[in-house]
């Protein structure tokens, strides 16, 4: 069954998680099998989703998620390019649905893709976004070249100091990412310990960059976490272009960085 032919709002979602796949891949942030996407899909979903078979046997997560009972993700499989998924997302990710014990999931279409190895991180924070009352439904792990860079300075190890350093580079990084970056030092990708430091990040930042890896994302879809992670880097980029030049970049002021705080209402905490 290819689940897409009569949900036309599902396709929707799943044409802009090709288009961001197809981004990843062009700006280079998806090399071989990098980066995972998920996407909270449960919106779309009919009675008839509910009475699916199983494709394999339920799969543990690893842990018990109360707010993801009967939820449904879009999920990216594990082993699976972000250039093959730009052209063919049904062949290199999976729906799943969370059975009622919720430590456990099933795939229900269009084929037994099993889903990427960090799903465990994923789902914990999708399951914190439930939790909290957010409308955020989408979660994004990419590997930003120039943030990655930066993150193998101690120096910009400090939350604090990198957010600032890259507000400061162009107005837009400020105005489209006002919560700025959150920071986690290095820790095995796939571990109970990355994802639980993520989740701790995430309840201030709607992006974290992981230190010599890459960024998660949370966003109202998949395009808003692409975006902020793309101005996030973009800001990164410009730091890194003047270095090579040979000085280090005066940035904007604090009073400059208020005043655009000021005059567009940015919010200082998640909106939503």
């Amino acid at each position: 069954m290819e689940i897409l032919l009569t949900n036309p709002a599902l396709k929707a979602v799943i044409t802009d998680v090709s288009e961001v796949a197809g981004h990843i891949w062009t700006k280079g942030w998806g090399e071989r099998n990098g980066g995972n996407i998920t996407v909270n899909i449960t919106e779309f979903a009919d009675a008839s989703w509910q009475v699916m078979p199983a494709l394999v046997p339920a799969i543990a997560i690893g842990c018990t998620l109360p707010q993801l009972k009967g939820k449904y993700f879009y999920a990216k499989g594990t082993q699976k390019r972000m250039r093959d998924l730009a052209r063919f997302p049904m062949a290199n990710g999976s729906i799943i649905r969370i059975t009622d014990d919720c430590a456990h999931y099933e795939i229900i279409a269009d084929q037994p893709v099993m889903p990427t190895s960090e799903l465990p991180s994923h789902l914990m924070v999708q399951n914190y976004l439930l939790e909290s009352g957010s409308r955020y439904k989408a979660t994004l792990h990419t590997h930003p070249i120039e943030l990655v860079a930066m993150s193998h300075s101690p120096e910009f190890l400090d939350a604090k100091h990198i957010t600032r350093t890259l507000w400061s580079m162009i107005p837009e990084t400020l105005a489209f990412a006002p919560l700025g970056l959150g920071v986690v030092p290095y820790e095995v990708p796939g571990s109970v310990q990355l994802a639980e430091a993520t989740l701790n990040q995430i309840h201030d930042y709607d992006v974290v960059l992981w230190e010599k890896h890459g960024t998660f994302a949370v966003g109202q879809d998949i395009m808003d976490a692409f975006d902020q992670t793309d101005v996030l880097n973009k800001a990164a980029t410009i730091y890194l272009r003047a270095r090579s030049m040979g000085f280090i970049p005066q940035g904007m002021s604090d009073w400059q960085m208020s005043d655009i705080q000021r005059i567009f209402s940015l919010p200082t905490q998640r909106p939503c």
